[in-house]
Formats: C-alpha cells, structure tokens, sequence
C-alpha cells in the first residue's frame, strides 16, 4: 500500500514538471522594439531643446516617425545643438513665416539612410526633405577631408561633430551650425545703381523768319518795312522841292 502509494506521488509530480515545463516553453516571446522615435533619441541625447521644439510645432518629426514606420528608405539627420541656434543672429528664428521653419528642418532632413562611409561617394548635392535641389533652392553638398565630415549650403559651413544615433534604417548626426537654405537666407540681390542724371537741353535759337509764337520778328519786320517806306517818300519829296526851285 505504501509503495503505491508512492508511486502515485511520484507520478503527480512528474505529469506536474511535464505540464511546467510545456507551459514554459509556450509562453510568448516579448515583441521586438519598434521603429526609432527621433524625439526620444534627441530627448535622451540632451542639448536638442531648441531643435526638439522646432520638431515639435513644426511637426516634422511626426512625418519622420510615419515615414520610418511606413517606409524602408531610412532617414538621416543633421541635428543642430542648442549652441548652434545660439550662435544665429537675434531674431532669426522669429522672423521666419510658417513655412519657412518647416522647410528649415525639413532641410536637416535626407531622405535615406546614410552611414558615415557613405558620404565618400554620396552625389552632390544631396536631396532633402525640403525639396529642390537646384542652385539657389535648397542644395545641400557634403565632402570629407579624413575623417571629417563637412556639410556646406552655400551659407554656412558646418562639420559632423558625433554620430548621436545609428541602425540601419536611422542616422542621426551632430552638427556644429544650423544648416542655412539659400531659399530663404540668400541675400538681398544689391538694388540697381541710380542712372546718371539727364542734362537739360538747351533752348534752340529762335530762327530767322515772319514767323514766331509770340509775334515779336514780325513786328520788327514791319517796323523795318515802315521805316524804308517813310524814307522814301521824304527822299521823294525833297526832289520834288528842288526841281520847283530850279523851275
């Protein structure tokens, strides 16, 4: 009685390990991590304040997120510290329209995926989400020297400081200067030089002739024409008189 007993147990227990152990190996695995969230990189990185908050009312970095769950073309980003925005002129954030703030971060913004090696061979300039790459638009060239990385818009001259955040689908890389459009921070085209100024003709003599607006050559004529016709007539006379006396 005893010894079946035990058996007994001994089965219960081994049918309750067997059970674990399914249930165990059954149990589900944790899903993988989503895409990157470029407001949580940027956040966990620190010194992106100004830039987070262009992302933010701009929301550009909402299209970033959609397009990086949506799409497999991958992102690269060029993102400006604080000491960066700093160093810009005052007010010039301020004076930018709507619009304009859009396409300045959209213009921090390539969009594909590129690695550190690929700016080597990468053809310039480079297409942003800001659109137009065409000179005076918005082109975007970038070049090396060693291991440097400079980034030109043909306003500023900025250098890839550290790489804050890399997969194969995001990057996402410091820069040292806010990168400046053409669009919408080229100069003023300088205004035209003042012609020289016209010298006044001068008046045409007043000709010769019977002829004038206000009558004064014709009134001298006359009075030439009268004066001829009294000498005359006084010449005629005086003959008259001598041949009188002569008679």
């Amino acid at each position: 009685m005893k010894n079946h007993f035990l058996f007994y147990l001994s089965s219960v227990l081994v049918l309750i390990l067997f059970q674990s152990t399914t249930t165990l190996a059954q149990a589900p695995v944790p899903a993988p991590s989503g895409p990157a969230n470029i407001t949580k990189i940027l956040e966990k990185a620190g010194q992106f304040t100004t830039l987070l908050r262009l992302l933010s009312i701009t929301q550009v970095s909402d299209q970033m997120n959609a397009q990086l769950n949506n799409t497999n073309q991958g992102l690269t980003i060029f993102a400006p510290t604080d000491n960066a925005f700093s160093s810009l002129k005052s007010g010039t954030l301020n004076s930018l329209s709507d619009q304009q703030k859009v396409e300045l971060i959209q213009f921090h913004v390539i969009p594909s995926f590129l690695s550190t090696s690929n700016f080597q061979t990468v053809s310039n300039p480079l297409r942003t989400q800001a659109g137009n790459s065409n000179s005076g638009q918005f082109p975007l060239n970038v070049t090396t020297s060693g291991n440097q990385v400079n980034v030109s818009t043909g306003i500023v001259d900025a250098t890839i400081g550290n790489t804050i955040y890399t997969d194969n689908q995001l990057a996402v890389y410091q820069v040292d200067k806010v990168l400046l459009p053409l669009s919408i921070f080229a100069p003023a085209a300088p205004a035209p030089a003042p012609g020289l100024a016209k010298k006044p003709k001068k008046k045409s003599p007043v000709a010769d002739g019977p002829s004038s607006d206000d009558g004064t050559t014709a009134a001298a004529s006359d009075a030439i024409g009268v004066n001829v016709h009294g000498w005359v007539v006084g010449f005629a006379g005086v003959i008259g008189v001598v041949t009188a006396f002569s008679l």
